[in-house]
């Protein structure tokens, strides 16, 4: 799964039967790890009473035409939500509006993880808001983001050594917590469901499969794979008679994809930018995400040099609007400190821009299927809550679960409200006159 990124912005300027899970996973890494632990490092919020007036202020004015609940302790009640509409209950009102205060792109899933608000359908509750993204903060006040958001780390520049450590740090939790919500095809990016299909495990092998026929993989095909997941992909490439070389950063997943590929394709721990081969087809599936917005011409340079000619690749992306992704590029948001650092989500604007002005590819076809992530999410959610046990018998903790939760139902929320989408575009390279 790439980075989901929700913001509110400023001016601009296989298959596992029978496999034995836990021989490749690193069941505690995260405790090894202090950067992998930070959910635990939440402390009280930062006393700002003037910060926490004003956000409670623009909270207030910001939910007050939105179809939601929200109670604050006390029984303060706030919102334009009838009985029905979407509950969100105010625990810690001091913390909340103290958090909110100090960063509102951060402060309100911190909130969450800390446990000063409450919904018994965070993802119901948050989709209102994801409609209403680009307005939620007035239009007079956006402008002056710019100087009390914190910028983007460094540190979490898709550099080679950045990718390496920003894919590591996500991707390495632990295979186990990952087994625990997705399905038996250890598939973690959208499925594509369709009508008369309702099995996530299903919908992910009818989603690889038109990435596949996107990029014209059959017997013989020389596959390039960028981002190998747990191997999934790969294996039905295999099945169909390919010669596959799938590469991915990180340690876990390579070798997870090894014991279960079993020597039928080559599984390397490298760099999209360091490939050297040459390929009749290339594939890569919610990986654009990160990639970073200053390596995304260096991204689609590599695919066209290291595909043939007429060759094609087969493209899976979450995309946000354009002028969304161009007010928020520079701001640092929850999902990015908890959930992917480095992270950032392109639009469909700005992959075709990076195909026709910095390549010889051709964008030949493109399907939207944002209504099936909004599904996907909403069943791992499901599944990792219905698992919690056997997560927590791994040592994470309470705070873990509900920055899980978290993530999953504010990225199921952009979806639903279609302020996000993902997009399988098909390209191909004209053979040279």
């Amino acid at each position: 799964m790439g980075a989901i990124t929700l913001t509110q912005p400023h001016d601009q300027e296989h298959r596992t039967t029978g496999m034995h899970l836990s021989a490749t996973t690193s069941t505690l890494s995260h405790q090894d790890d202090p950067a992998t632990s930070i959910w635990d490092a939440i402390g009280p919020p930062p006393h700002s009473p003037l910060r926490a007036r004003a956000a409670k202020a623009l909270f207030r004015r910001a939910v007050s035409d939105l179809p939601v609940r929200i109670v604050l302790a006390g029984g303060e009640r706030i919102g334009a939500g009838g009985p029905g509409a979407p509950l969100m209950r105010v625990e810690n009102p001091h913390a909340f509006f103290h958090r909110l205060g100090a960063d509102s792109k951060i402060g309100f899933g911190e909130s969450y993880m800390a446990g000063d608000w409450t919904s018994p359908d965070p993802a119901a509750l948050l989709t209102p808001f994801a409609a209403r993204m680009d307005t939620l903060v007035p239009r007079p006040l956006q402008s002056l983001r710019r100087w009390v958001d914190p910028p983007r780390l460094a540190a979490e520049r898709n550099t080679p050594s950045g990718s390496r450590r920003n894919i590591q740090r996500h991707y390495d939790l632990s295979n186990e917590v990952f087994a625990v919500f997705l399905d038996e095809t250890m598939t973690y990016s959208s499925a594509l469901f369709e009508p008369g299909v309702d099995d996530l495990a299903e919908a992910q092998r009818r989603k690889i499969d038109r990435v596949l026929d996107l990029a014209g993989v059959r017997s013989g095909t020389r596959l390039l794979e960028i981002g190998t997941g747990w191997g999934e992909l790969a294996a039905r490439a295999v099945e169909r008679g390919a010669q596959v070389t799938t590469l991915t950063l990180s340690r876990e997943q390579q070798r997870f994809a090894e014991q279960r590929l079993a020597g039928s394709a080559e599984v390397l721990l490298r760099d999209y930018r360091d490939e050297r081969g040459s390929y009749d087809a290339v594939v890569s599936v919610e990986m654009i995400e990160a990639v970073g917005s200053e390596y995304w011409a260096a991204y689609f340079h590599a695919l066209d040099r290291l595909l043939v000619p007429g060759g094609r690749i087969g493209l899976q992306a979450i995309t946000m609007p354009n002028d969304r992704m161009l007010a928020t590029r520079r701001s640092r948001t929850w999902i990015h400190k908890y959930v992917f650092p480095g992270g950032e989500l392109p639009s469909l604007p700005a992959i075709e821009h990076h195909v026709r002005s910095g390549t010889g590819l051709r964008l030949s076809e493109r399907h939207a299927f944002g209504p099936s992530y909004a599904e996907t999410l909403h069943l791992w959610r499901t599944r990792f809550l219905d698992g919690w046990d056997r997560v927590a018998a791994l040592g994470f903790s309470g705070t873990f679960r509900r920055m899980w939760e978290f993530y999953l139902a504010y990225s199921e929320a952009g979806f639903r409200s279609g302020y996000l989408d993902v997009w399988q575009l098909g390209l191909t390279k004209p053979h040279r006159r």
